[in-house]
């Protein structure tokens, strides 16, 4: 038993060691703010550090061993644990060293009536966040946990503006156009709301624009994270999303936090959603209808309070209809669905988005802005643009980089186009699949898998072109 000075600090014997989470009237807390683990032998401490700590935080639970800590953490997740060392059964410092093998979000305190180096030491290679000494006042185990998800919560931050340090796409719409103002309009109405989102609209429409718009507008204090769901593999994708427990797999040297726990409180925005395979469809449902995230590899389960804004430049009621997408994933997804127009239908928008780029490149490539005259406009007025405005950005990009005019860039870029014979799209995706095929030796499964469609998807087109 460790050794605790009975004062008066010490709040009398209250009954029952479960949950806390009940402040009085009045005083300050936020059940979604965070939630606090107190394993400590004597009931004494455990009352004393509840009745301090329930005023402040969201949800509280008390353990007497790291046996019965270790039942409710496998029950629900924890952001701060704050544990004796010296326990009986299982040390403190023993139990910390199993849960860092499967949680790298929960930041620890170890407090003890002991002052040895040594446990110190080993304390602090394990990752703990603070090393309190017994007895210690309210105050001090206050600023500790304050401190533990204040670095918790720039360590999110950090992580996702390192994921979006590559990001190309632009902070605000710009354009005066019938279409440009109703999108506002509606992202305003809706932004506000917990609903989900699903942008429809060709690619370079600025779907991820809409995204982070809705995001900014909807006073979410959480982060906006981003993840392309065609860019990775099924396997990759999984453990991205969800995070992963240590061992998980081959290469899973330490656990990890998936996207989820990093938009916690934000945006996480899933673009090319109808990339997204089977399998981890029905993952995502499951996480949409609980809001619970279970790391791959663990079964541990993390509460998550997430707004998912989706998008996708597939029809995905025709994905639905091949047998490429979950119905039910879909219903659930397109509780308001926004669609982003293409350029061709704001052309007068063209003029402000062509000065906006030059302006914006210009400064920040060092190089002067490059003059765009009446036939560079009319140019790019009568072009339909089916990269739509990344396509148009591209080319401004390029105009200044060779320091010509876009109009000079754009018949360019034709002249290197008709020096090849054009080529149909279908026939383009024809000889990719068929390729493919090849490649897996005619195997139908392992070249869907490749594709990223259903098998069914696969033959369907198969035995349009005669191949089947």
């Amino acid at each position: 038993m460790n050794r605790w000075p009975m004062n008066s600090a010490i709040p009398p014997a209250e009954p029952g060691t479960g949950r806390h989470n009940g402040p009085e009237e009045g005083e300050r807390a936020d059940p979604g703010l965070a939630s606090v683990l107190i394993v400590d032998d004597e009931a004494g401490i455990r009352r004393f550090l509840c009745k301090a700590l329930e005023k402040r935080f969201g949800m509280v639970e008390v353990a007497e061993d790291a046996e019965q800590a270790e039942a409710l953490r496998k029950r629900c997740h924890f952001d701060v644990i704050i544990a004796d060392i010296r326990l009986p059964g299982i040390s403190g410092i023993e139990w910390v060293e199993r849960v860092r093998d499967e949680s790298v979000d929960t930041a620890v305190i170890f407090m003890t009536a002991y002052a040895e180096l040594d446990t110190a030491i080993t304390a602090l290679r394990l990752g703990a966040a603070d090393f309190l000494l017994k007895p210690f006042r309210t105050e001090q185990m206050l600023a500790a946990v304050e401190r533990c998800l204040g670095h918790r919560r720039v360590k999110r931050e950090n992580f996702v503006l390192k994921r979006e340090v590559s990001s190309q796409f632009e902070t605000g719409f710009v354009g005066e156009s019938e279409p440009i103002r109703e999108l506002c309009a509606v992202i305003k109405r809706v932004a506000p709301l917990n609903s989900t989102i699903l942008l429809e609209g060709e690619s370079g429409t600025g779907k991820e624009l809409a995204a982070r718009a809705i995001h900014r507008l909807s006073g979410r204090e959480g982060s906006f994270v981003a993840v392309n769901c065609g860019a990775l593999p099924p396997e990759l994708l999984e453990s991205e999303l969800f995070g992963h427990a240590k061992g998980a797999f081959t290469g899973a040297q330490q656990a990890r936090d998936g996207l989820f726990v990093y938009a916690h409180g934000g945006t996480l925005f899933l673009d090319e959603i109808g990339e997204m395979p089977l399998p981890m469809q029905t993952r995502l449902l499951r996480v949409l209808e609980e809001r619970h995230v279970r790391p791959v590899g663990s079964n541990r389960e993390i509460p998550v309070d997430v707004r998912i804004v989706a998008a996708t430049n597939k029809q995905l009621e025709r994905q639905v209809e091949d047998g490429d997408f979950r119905e039910d994933l879909y219903y659930r997804l397109n509780v308001l669905s926004l669609r982003m127009p293409a350029l061709r239908e704001r052309r007068e928008d063209i003029p402000l988005l062509v000065e906006y780029f030059i302006q914006r490149m210009a400064r920040e490539m060092g190089v002067e802005p490059t003059a765009v005259g009446d036939q560079d406009l009319l140019r790019m007025l009568g072009y339909d643009w089916p990269g739509n405005v990344r396509e148009l950005r591209n080319v401004i990009e390029r105009c200044l980089l060779l320091g010509s005019s876009p109009g000079k860039c754009m018949l360019m870029r034709d002249s290197a186009h008709q020096e090849s014979e054009p080529v149909r799209l279908d026939e383009v995706e024809r000889r990719h699949i068929l390729k493919i095929l090849q490649l897996e030796g005619g195997n139908k499964s392992a070249a869907a898998r490749r594709l990223g469609i259903a098998r069914k998807t696969l033959e369907r087109k198969l035995k349009e072109w005669g191949q089947s």
